[in-house]
């Protein structure tokens, strides 16, 4: 199993889930942020919150929707009986 998890929350940020040290977050110039201490957190992907890259809840706020979901290999999908 893998030490990190990343979980897309419904209508929410990327939840973000590893032990203490096994990670770091970057900006674009290469600095690091100080996740001491953190061993979970969720970051922004509503493009709202101002504490980017972190979630602060604005995507409730704002009404923001996700249309993504976890899509099934071909393989799996193909075994399924067709139901139409």
């Amino acid at each position: 199993m893998a030490d990190v998890k990343i979980t897309a929350r419904k209508n929410g940020p990327y939840r973000v889930e590893a032990p203490e040290g096994s990670l770091e977050l970057m900006d674009a110039d290469g600095t690091k942020y100080d996740l001491t201490g953190k061993t979970a957190f969720a970051l922004c992907r509503c493009g709202g919150s101002v504490s980017k890259p972190f979630c602060d809840g604005t995507h409730s706020r704002i009404g923001f929707q996700a249309a993504e979901a976890a899509v099934k290999k071909e393989s799996e999908q193909a075994s399924k009986p067709d139901t139409k």
